[in-house]
C-alpha cells in the first residue's frame, strides 16, 4: 500500500473498513492459486507464440471470474436483480484495491463486463439480459467489439457493413478492423448499417453474433511493437437470428454511445499504477536523483493520481445510474497520455540502454514495447481529437464542427471522401483464424 492510499484510509467508513478486511483475508487465501502462467516474461515475438499466450490468458481469467462469481465477488456493484452483489461503488474500488497486488485480474474478460453488461442492462431485452449476463458474470463468456472498419475509424457513423433482413432473421457482410480478443472471443457486439436511406447515425442497428458463425473470419494484425493485439474480421454472408438485434432498428448510434462511453471509462480506470515500477527502475538505474528523471516521474504521478479520482466520480455516478458523461473522455485522454508520459520516463531512465529491446533491455524490454504500443492508445477507443471535440462540445460549450453530411441520407454519401460505397472487397492472404 503506497502511503497516499494509507493516507485515503485514515477516514474510511467501519463499514468500507470491514469489507477492505473481508475482501483481504478472502483474496490473500484464494488469489496465490491463480498466479500460476498469469505472466511471461517479454513481449511474444512471433504470432503463435502470441496467440498460445492469449489463450492462456483468457482461460485464466475464465477461471479466476468464476472463482469471484461462486464466492459471491463478482459483479460487486451489479445490481442484484442482474445476479450482482448489489454493493457500493466504492467497496469495487476496495476490492480493486486489495486485488491489485496480487497479480491476477479478469482483464481479457473487461470487453464484456465493463462493456457489453452495462449496455445489455441499459437496452438489452429481457431474454437477452437472461442469456448473457450471467454467464458475462461467471467469465463464460469473452467478448469483442466490431465497430471500426478501414474507412469509419473517427467518423465511425461512416460504417458501409452492412445488415439485410431476410426471412426472420439478417444477413451480414463487410469487413471490420482493430478489433480485440477476435481470436478468443465467443460473442462479439457489432454496428452494422440496415437503412441507407436514412441519415448515417440512424440508419444503423446494434446487433449480438456469435463468432462461430459460419462467415466469420478472423485475420491478426502485426503492430510494430511487434504483437498481434488487434485483428480485422471478415463477415461474409453471416446469418444472425432476428433475437440478435439490440433495440429497435436503425437506431443504434443511441445504444453504441453507452457502450463507448463505458469503454472510455474503462480504459481510463482499469489502467492500474506503475508509479512504483518506474520509481524503483530509477533506484536501479541510479538516476533517481536527477532533475530530469524527477520531472518526468512528476509528470507521470500528477496524471495518475488525476486518473485515480476520476476513476472515483466515474463509479459514483455510474452506481446512481447515470449514463458515463464527459468525464470519461477525460479519463479515456489522460489514460492515453499517461501511457506515453509513462514509457517517455523509462526510455529517459534507461538512457542508451533504451535503444535495446527484448532481453537485452532492462526489465527484458517491458517499457520499449510500452513505448511503441503507446501511440495505438491514442488511437482506440476514440481518438486524442474525438475525445478533445466531445470535451470542447459538452463541457465549454463550443459549436460543432460544421458538417453537411448530418441530415443527408447515407446512401447520397457514397462515393465522397472518407466515406464507403459499400462493404469492401475480401483481401486474399495472411494468417487467418476461422472462429
Amino acid at each position: 500500500m503506497t502511503p497516499n492510499e494509507e493516507i485515503e484510509h485514515l477516514d474510511e467508513a467501519p463499514e468500507d473498513a470491514a469489507f477492505r478486511t473481508q475482501a483481504g483475508k478472502w483474496l490473500a487465501e484464494h488469489a496465490p492459486d491463480f498466479r500460476n502462467g498469469a505472466v511471461t516474461v517479454g513481449p511474444p515475438t512471433t504470432l503463435a507464440e502470441y496467440h498460445e499466450r492469449q489463450g492462456r490468458s483468457v482461460a485464466l481469467a475464465r477461471r479466476w471470474q468464476g472463482e469471484l462469481a461462486d464466492a459471491g465477488w463478482a459483479g460487486i456493484s451489479w445490481p442484484v436483480g442482474f445476479g450482482g452483489r448489489g454493493g457500493t461503488v466504492r467497496q469495487e474500488r476496495i476490492f480493486a484495491e486489495e486485488l491489485a497486488g496480487h497479480g491476477v485480474s479478469a482483464g481479457p474478460l473487461l470487453i464484456a463486463l465493463a462493456m457489453v453488461a452495462p449496455t445489455l442492462m441499459a437496452h438489452g431485452s429481457a431474454e437477452q439480459q437472461e442469456v448473457h449476463l450471467p454467464a458475462i458474470l461467471r467469465g463464460d463468456e469473452a467478448w469483442c467489439q466490431l465497430y471500426s472498419e478501414p474507412g469509419a475509424g473517427s467518423d465511425l457513423a461512416s460504417l458501409s457493413t452492412r445488415a439485410v433482413r431476410e426471412g426472420h432473421g439478417w444477413t451480414v457482410n463487410g469487413q471490420k478492423v482493430w478489433t480485440s480478443l477476435a481470436t478468443h472471443a465467443d460473442w462479439a457486439i457489432l454496428l452494422a448499417r440496415t437503412n441507407p436511406d436514412r441519415p448515417k447515425h440512424h440508419g444503423i442497428s446494434y446487433f449480438l453474433v456469435d463468432m462461430k458463425t459460419p462467415g466469420v473470419e478472423v485475420r491478426p494484425l502485426r503492430e510494430m511493437s511487434g504483437t498481434y493485439h488487434f485483428n480485422e474480421v471478415f463477415l461474409t454472408d453471416v446469418r444472425l437470428p432476428a433475437d440478435s438485434l439490440v433495440g429497435e432498428v436503425d437506431e443504434g448510434w443511441r445504444i453504441a454511445h453507452t457502450t463507448m462511453a463505458a469503454e472510455r471509462a474503462m480504459i481510463g480506470s482499469g489502467s492500474g499504477s506503475n508509479l512504483d515500477d518506474l520509481f524503483a527502475l530509477a533506484r536501479r538505474c541510479g538516476r533517481a536523483e536527477e532533475a530530469r528523471v524527477r520531472q518526468a516521474l512528476a509528470r507521470v504521478a500528477i496524471t495518475d493520481h488525476l486518473l485515480r479520482f476520476l476513476a472515483l466520480q466515474a463509479k459514483a455516478e455510474a452506481a446512481r445510474g447515470a449514463v458515463p458523461g464527459p468525464g470519461a473522455s477525460i479519463m479515456k485522454l489522460l489514460f492515453s497520455i499517461k501511457a506515453s508520459q509513462a514509457a517517455a520516463a523509462a526510455l529517459l531512465i534507461q538512457g542508451m540502454a533504451g535503444t535495446l529491446a527484448g532481453p537485452a533491455a532492462p526489465d527484458d524490454g517491458r517499457w520499449q514495447h510500452a513505448f511503441l504500443s503507446a501511440p495505438g492508445l491514442h488511437l482506440g477507443g476514440g481518438t486524442d481529437e474525438v475525445q478533445r471535440n466531445a470535451l470542447a462540445e459538452r463541457v465549454l460549450g463550443l459549436p460543432r464542427e460544421p458538417a453537411s453530411d448530418h441530415d443527408l441520407p447515407f446512401r447520397d454519401l457514397a462515393g465522397q471522401p472518407g466515406v464507403n460505397a459499400g462493404p469492401p472487397a475480401r483481401r486474399r492472404g495472411g494468417p487467418t483464424w476461422q472462429v
